[in-house]
């Protein structure tokens, strides 16, 4: 068992040169998924689960499959954690039973706890604050598209959530510049723009924020929405509907830009961030982005696990 297992909790666990290779790992593997069959024979991958889930529990539980090992579905209502158990207890004893963590939870400080403690890999599958395993999605999808990453543009319109969090740091990290458009109050974390800007700082990515949404996509290679209101703020629906008003993704804002594609990590509320007409339009690449998350992720599995214990 390594002592100090490498993680990805943010994406800024590995170094720019580490994440191109992550994406290139990705390629490889959805290209040739036969050659991996047996990568992670004898391996086994608790999936914790605070948060509902499609995409990441499909996609982690069958990119183990795919890749020889064995992934446990583990509801986070049934665990002792639930009961009171420590998350540094719940990770000591996990480390003794498998060899590596996905959660998706609430609290980015929970992945971070279980990270200090566990003797194997803790890969975050989602928290409230970061979003690692959509944003190498994104990127891998983006770089199918244009063949590059560095010196493109990508737009975020919407709320400075988690998801915009992790796809800023990965354009940062990667040379991509990143913008988003967004009303007063959603902008991102500022301790997360700090530590992207500190990495698009060595690559030349520049990282803006703007509350007009008028002519903020020309030039755009990517244009990315998420939903209004995310998992946990339900109460704040009616707020935030009114709030966004005027910044959907639709066929008048794409215009702005000839070459642009569409992403969204989903689930995807159409007539609210979206319209019908953009996300299943031409220009839409959501589900190949859905369909990459197995490749991206499959792609952390072989990377964190295959020499660990």
């Amino acid at each position: 068992m390594p002592k100090h297992p490498k993680h990805l909790l943010t994406l800024l666990e590995f170094s720019n040169k580490e994440l191109l290779a992550l994406l290139s790992l990705g390629a490889k593997v959805k290209k040739t998924p036969a050659r991996w069959k047996k990568a992670l024979a004898g391996k086994s991958l608790a999936m914790i689960f605070e948060k509902s889930s499609t995409r990441t529990r499909v996609s982690f539980e069958v990119g183990m499959t795919q890749l020889g090992g064995h992934a446990l579905y583990l509801n986070g209502n049934e665990l002792q954690l639930g009961r009171g158990e420590t998350v540094s207890d719940t990770a000591q004893v996990l480390s003794r039973f498998v060899d590596g963590v996905m959660i998706r939870t609430f609290s980015h400080q929970t992945v971070e706890e279980l990270a200090n403690k566990a003797g194997i890999p803790i890969i975050n599958g989602l928290t409230d604050t970061h979003h690692p395993c959509q944003a190498l999605a994104d990127l891998m999808t983006i770089q199918e598209e244009f063949k590059r990453l560095k010196g493109l543009q990508i737009v975020f319109v919407g709320d400075g959530n988690n998801v915009a969090h992790s796809l800023m740091i990965a354009a940062a990290k990667t040379g991509a510049h990143f913008k988003l458009v967004c009303p007063p109050g959603y902008e991102m974390d500022p301790a997360v723009v700090r530590m992207a800007e500190t990495e698009a700082s060595k690559t030349g990515s520049r990282l803006e924020t703007t509350h007009d949404v008028q002519g903020s996509v020309k030039g755009a290679h990517a244009v990315y929405t998420d939903v209004w209101t995310s998992m946990g703020q339900e109460a704040e629906k009616a707020k935030r509907l009114a709030a966004f008003q005027g910044y959907q993704v639709n066929e008048a804002l794409m215009k702005e830009s000839s070459q642009a594609v569409f992403l969204h990590c989903l689930p995807a509320h159409r007539g609210e961030e979206v319209s019908a007409g953009v996300i299943d339009g031409a220009r839409s690449r959501v589900w190949d982005e859905a369909e990459n998350r197995l490749h991206a992720q499959k792609a952390v599995l072989l990377t964190l696990m295959a020499k660990s214990k």
